[in-house]
């Protein structure tokens, strides 16, 4: 009896031993909570500035709806420069969407020593038109509204301007940036041309 009781006693022991030499459960990995880190904000690749913003109202069966639309230029001041619209029914929710809009439709632009445009052009939107000029260094951005914001964020610091038409902002935005697309410089019409520089000046 005794031995078979030292048996039972060992087995028990052993039992114990197993037990602790189990691992711990592990915690199920998903429902633990993770530390969150701060998130850093990504500096905005352009500038942009608001040209205008306009209550557009829509007349249905129940009533008059109001809603927002803002007209926004972006760019980088280095030769890149868009514009964009957005439509919302909150005011920033419009310039968001618009800012968006206009980096998307970013265009390069010509600019000789980094201060003006190589030569004169009329750009012309519906019946908005636009008639910009190469100036002399120190002249400043002769032109005022949404043409001197379209200029600024293209990088020009030396034009002349004039508005030959309709006095709408956006017209007049688009008109500034139809012209600001058709600069070429020398360097481009003599690779156009197949000639050389000097040929051409």
């Amino acid at each position: 009896m005794e031995k078979e009781i030292e048996k039972v006693e060992e087995v028990k022991t052993t039992e114990n031993v197993e037990k602790t030499e189990r691992k711990p459960r592990k915690t199920n990995e998903k429902h633990e909570k993770k530390e969150q880190k701060p998130r850093q904000r990504q500096q905005k690749l352009y500038d942009e500035e608001v040209i205008s913003i306009g209550r557009v109202t829509k007349v249905t069966k129940g009533g008059r709806h109001f809603r927002f639309s803002a007209v926004v230029v972006v760019g980088d001041k280095k030769g890149k420069v868009g514009l964009g619209t957005g439509k919302s029914n909150e005011v920033p929710d419009a310039i968001k969407k618009a800012s968006q809009a206009a980096t998307k439709n970013i265009v390069k632009v010509s600019i000789v020593e980094e201060r003006t445009i190589p030569h004169e052009a009329t750009g012309v939107c519906g019946a908005s038109r636009v008639m910009l000029k190469p100036a002399t260094k120190g002249t400043g951005v002769k032109a005022g509204g949404p043409v001197r914001a379209v200029l600024e964020m293209a990088g020009v610091k030396d034009i002349l301007s004039k508005s030959l038409g309709s006095s709408t902002k956006v017209n007049m935005a688009y008109a500034t940036l139809e012209a600001l697309k058709s600069q070429k410089t020398v360097e481009e019409v003599a690779r156009l041309r197949g000639k050389k520089v000097e040929e051409i000046r």
